[in-house]
């Protein structure tokens, strides 16, 4: 099955972010993508924080999800949509979430980032926290692919992919393919991203999917990129360093049984 991760350099406009997602959803549906996905807020990087609370929609309703839902349809493949931000139980939060679009346009699955990203090295800081409430459920859905073969993807979102223990949850449900849309800060990113990417398909022997903000914002922000496809070996099988683009290539089945087979550390779990 042919895959795409989707990097953006988005900015303070939504209607751009759209139009530009679009563009890229489409090139990624010329290039026989079955599956793509947009980077975590796709849809806007805002001048600070409290910006999301303006623009948060409810569960099924709201431009962005619209969006979303008709880009699935129209160009007939799978979209992930990186994050967007919904409605929280408080007045003064967002959920920081993304929503998968099947081919029919229908919203199948939901996850809420569980882990919040806070950082400061004195020069930069983030602190996620403040605007956004954290979901505590994993999620998995299936995709059956135009082959006949039915992938258990995994859902995840940036910083989650600190939290190896979210991964080994996704492993224990059958995931074989994880998905991290992402917006990891340059300085972070160029630290710690790869090795990260190729920890998590190694130690779960499973593909690793992950779009990326990547390039300078209009917002001052700058973002690490790297978006890529890295196979359960940990061999990064596809790969763009910043600027928007879609970096896509294949998930095979008989490669991932190949690797859990002459490998078969899932099952020499000892601890819970």
């Amino acid at each position: 099955m042919k895959v795409a991760a989707i990097q953006m350099v988005s900015c303070t406009r939504p209607d751009d972010n759209l139009r530009d997602a679009r563009a890229l959803l489409e090139q990624a549906a010329q290039g026989g993508a079955e599956l793509a996905v947009l980077p975590e807020y796709f849809c806007v990087m805002g001048h600070q924080d409290t910006d999301k609370l303006a623009l948060r929609e409810t569960p099924g309703e709201g431009r962005m999800q619209q969006f979303l839902a008709r880009a699935a349809r129209e160009l007939q493949m799978w979209v992930v949509g990186g994050t967007l931000p919904l409605a929280a139980t408080a007045p003064e939060r967002v959920r920081n979430t993304t929503l998968v679009f099947n081919p029919g346009g229908e919203c199948v699955a939901r996850y809420d980032k569980i882990h919040l990203f806070y950082f400061d090295n004195g020069r930069e800081q983030f602190h996620e926290g403040r605007v956004i409430e954290a979901g505590d459920v994993p999620v998995q859905f299936d995709l059956p692919s135009r082959s006949g073969h039915r992938w258990r993807v995994g859902l995840s979102v940036c910083y989650d992919l600190r939290f190896p223990e979210l991964y080994r949850a996704h492993a224990r449900a059958g995931a074989d393919l994880l998905l991290v849309p992402s917006a990891f800060t340059h300085t972070t990113g160029r630290a710690h991203w790869e090795v990260l990417l190729r920890a998590r398909a190694v130690e779960n022997l499973a593909y690793v999917l992950a779009p990326a903000q990547g390039g300078v914002h209009e917002n001052g922000r700058r973002t690490w990129g790297h978006s890529m496809l890295v196979d359960p070996w940990g061999t990064i099988l596809a790969q763009q360093d910043e600027s928007a683009g879609v970096v896509s290539g294949e998930i095979d089945p008989e490669r991932l049984r190949a690797v859990r087979l002459q490998l078969p550390a899932l099952s020499h779990r000892v601890l819970p």
